[in-house]
């Protein structure tokens, strides 16, 4: 049985829009788009290249998957493991609206979304990896699905843009299970699911 992975990118704001391009997601307005681009270096290269290593299949919202669909097919360099990786194995994409996704290798999960993907978890070897797909993402998360996530903080403020924890996400807790700094100051924190949330006080005893 594998385990689904969420790996998601955000800002110190928590902003986690248009994080490849200025064009990738314009949603009310947004203009900054490609804040990643001046921090990806060797190191986070590397972290990107081990995580595309361990997949063994891909489960993408349809916005997202609209993006990679456009661009990754059209990459056939066999060096290239991204694109090696997202061309051979399975990819499922979480829509009501797509009936013809075009690439191939790609399933329709137009159903209830909690059977699907826990079947979905119960066939795969490996790691079934949602990339970006914040509704998605945070859909998943609400719904007790995903196992671990992958969260890559950029050191950038942008003040405005959609975030991946948005009001009303449902509480969670995470048991810190890795993490490393890249040479750019991007900081990549591995986080296994825990339950929910533990609470308490600093508060000093009334007799104290």
């Amino acid at each position: 049985m594998g385990k689904l992975v969420l790996a998601a990118m955000v800002t110190l704001d928590g902003v986690h829009q248009a994080p490849g391009g200025p064009q990738e997601d314009t949603r009310d307005g947004f203009g900054q788009g490609g804040w990643t681009v001046p921090y990806v270096d060797e190191d986070f290269g590397r972290f990107v290249d081990d995580l595309f290593d361990r997949a063994g299949a891909f489960l993408l919202g349809r916005r997202t998957y609209a993006i990679f669909a456009s661009y990754w097919p059209r990459i056939t360099d066999p060096a290239n493991l991204i694109a090696s990786r997202l061309n051979a194995l399975p990819k499922y994409v979480a829509s009501t609206t797509l009936t013809d996704p075009g690439w191939a290798g790609t399933t329709v999960l137009d159903g209830d979304l909690a059977t699907e993907v826990t079947a979905l978890k119960e066939r795969t070897d490996g790691e079934v990896q949602v990339h970006g797909s914040g509704a998605l993402a945070r859909t998943l998360l609400a719904l007790g699905l995903v196992d671990t996530v992958h969260l890559s903080t950029f050191p950038v403020v942008l003040g405005a843009g959609h975030r991946l924890f948005a009001e009303g996400a449902l509480p969670a807790a995470f048991r810190h299970s890795g993490g490393r700094v890249t040479a750019a100051g991007v900081s990549i924190q591995s986080y296994d699911l825990a339950g929910r949330p533990e609470y308490g006080s600093f508060e000093l005893p009334e007799n104290a």
